[in-house]
């Protein structure tokens, strides 16, 4: 009997060893399979298809070679009269495609990515929105906001739901008077400068273009509490550049799996900033929520902006059916993806149409010329604003060149037919958007030039009827904001033509640059002069 106690002290111990020797082997299989047993197997599967592209390297796929040709084209800026944007923001992509052709894939570590520039399959994959799902949201995307375009599935769809009435066509008229007094104050700005230097005068529009666009977002968005708002999308920014220091690890194998998110626990200067500005974005956004859900109670009308048209239709959904509608926490991510995704786009639209019209005169006197044709002296209303022809065909060809988003992603995390092709799950299909803009099969040879005369019969005359021009997405996941983004344009485009004539300067430096959206990576420098 006195043995026992040591029996069951070694038993114990036994067990113990066991145990970690099993979770030991468990772990080295899981680590083995992810590392080389499934790319592998996925691999073969793909090229037993005919899908050619480099073999699989371990752990690293072709993330070396990427960020070395990164490195390269980000060297020296582009030709400023090059439409070609590609092959530098997407370098590793054309040089896949050129090498092994359009149904090729490459390695971003152990996942493949599959390229696809067939416009039947882009219909497919964009259609199919259970099938083909949103990869895992980044940890870093994560810090700057959630929401429904990064949701798959019955959440995604609940959310769209609630959150499209406040972009609904009929709503967005009542915001016209807030899209022209903003871009009313930054020309006033301009025309200052200009009265200063008695004369033509260079000038970056882009930081007044990005001030312009936060303004307008802020003003629609949160109406009477508009300071709150532009106080809340200034922080937002400030977070939006404190985590485009950690996307330089995006291309690390493991990414996505959360470690560079936990980088910013670190007692770090830039993380204690971070989370200071987390805790002021949710707490404000949270008061100003609050708030006008006690009006909507009260039965007060709170619909006037886009805060007060989501919050009511949230309010409405959740009276219908107890737990339809969306939490608090979720509403205060859609309001941040709201300005994530609307200031950075809607910007970007703006500028790189001004950047455009700078190197083409002609195109940009005939603007003009149907600007003072349809408004004469008078600021934009909506009723004059459908009479644009011009206008609109300049800016779709601006977002045919310069789409805000130059690629798009869907991961399978099951197999599925594709064409006729048997995509395995764990395969990442990429849509390169920049590319399929300016393919001259479906474009012609004239492709990479700016006309934007293709356009005047509408897209679908100008895409044949083919999936070849997406720069709000397309099918289900249609991005719900290009309204409020093409009107806010037009409007902007047409006051800034009646009040100055500009061209290009010497000193500007073309290099778009691609991390979250398309920018002008040294700014957009434009000689300016009053009409």
């Amino acid at each position: 009997m006195e043995g026992l106690p040591l029996l069951s002290t070694m038993n114990l111990g036994t067990m113990s060893t066991v145990i970690g020797v099993g979770l030991l082997i468990w772990w080295l299989w899981s680590a083995l399979k992810w590392v080389w047993l499934k790319p592998k197997s996925i691999e073969r599967r793909l090229r037993q298809q005919g899908i050619k592209g480099n073999s699989y390297r371990p752990l690293v796929g072709d993330i070396r070679d990427m960020i070395k040709m990164i490195k390269q084209v980000k060297s020296k800026p582009m030709d400023p009269h090059s439409n070609e944007i590609a092959p530098r923001v997407l370098p590793y992509v054309v040089h896949t495609v050129a090498k092994y052709g359009k149904s090729s894939f490459m390695w971003l570590g152990p996942t493949p990515r599959l390229f696809i520039l067939d416009p039947d399959k882009i219909k497919e994959i964009t259609n199919k929105v259970y099938e083909f799902q949103k990869p895992d949201t980044s940890p870093l995307f994560k810090l700057l906001a959630s929401g429904f375009a990064n949701y798959d599935g019955d959440k995604w769809a609940k959310h769209r739901k609630i959150v499209s009435p406040a972009f609904n066509v009929e709503k967005l008229k009542v915001l016209i008077p807030i899209f022209v007094e903003c871009c009313d104050d930054m020309i006033s700005k301009w025309e200052n400068v200009l009265a200063s230097s008695d004369g033509p005068c260079e000038m970056d529009v882009w930081p007044s273009i990005q001030n312009v666009s936060s303004d307008v977002l802020a003003r629609a968005g949160f109406g009477s509490s508009f300071e709150e708002g532009k106080r809340v999308f200034q922080l937002q920014r400030e977070m939006l550049q404190l985590t485009m220091t950690l996307f330089k690890f995006a291309f690390l194998p493991g990414y996505r799996y959360g470690w560079p998110h936990r980088i910013r626990f670190l007692p770090t200067r830039t993380n204690r900033r971070m989370k200071a500005i987390d805790k002021e974005i949710r707490g404000s956004l949270m008061n100003i929520i609050n708030r006008r859900l006690k009006l909507i109670k009260a039965g007060e009308a709170t619909n006037n902006d886009l805060l007060g048209i989501l919050l009511e239709s949230n309010y409405k959904e959740s009276e219908k059916n107890k737990g339809a509608g969306m939490s608090l926490r979720e509403v205060v991510e859609e309001v941040k993806l709201f300005y994530l995704a609307g200031q950075e786009a809607n910007a970007e639209l703006l500028v790189w149409t001004m950047l455009l019209l700078s190197k083409h005169p002609d195109w940009q006197e005939k603007a003009r010329e149907e600007v003072f044709k349809v408004f004469g002296n008078e600021k934009p209303d909506y009723d004059k604003i459908g009479q644009l022809k011009i206008v609109p065909m300049i800016l779709q060809e601006s977002l045919r060149l310069y789409p805000p988003v130059v690629m798009f992603a869907r991961f399978l995390r099951k197999d599925a037919k594709l064409g006729d092709l048997i995509i395995p799950a764990g395969v990442e299909l990429i849509v390169p958007i920049s590319m399929l803009h300016q393919e001259k099969e479906f474009w012609g040879d004239d492709a990479k030039e700016f006309k934007p005369e293709r356009f005047a019969e509408g897209v679908s005359k100008a895409t044949n009827g083919k999936i070849s021009y997406m720069p709000f997405g397309w099918g289900p996941r249609l991005c719900i904001g290009q309204n409020f983004g093409l009107l806010e344009a037009k409007i902007a485009v047409s006051m800034i033509l009646q009040r100055f004539s500009f061209t290009l300067s010497p000193s500007y430096t073309h290099s778009p640059s691609f991390i979250i959206t398309l920018q002008p990576e040294h700014g957009a420098h434009l000689i300016l002069q009053k009409l």
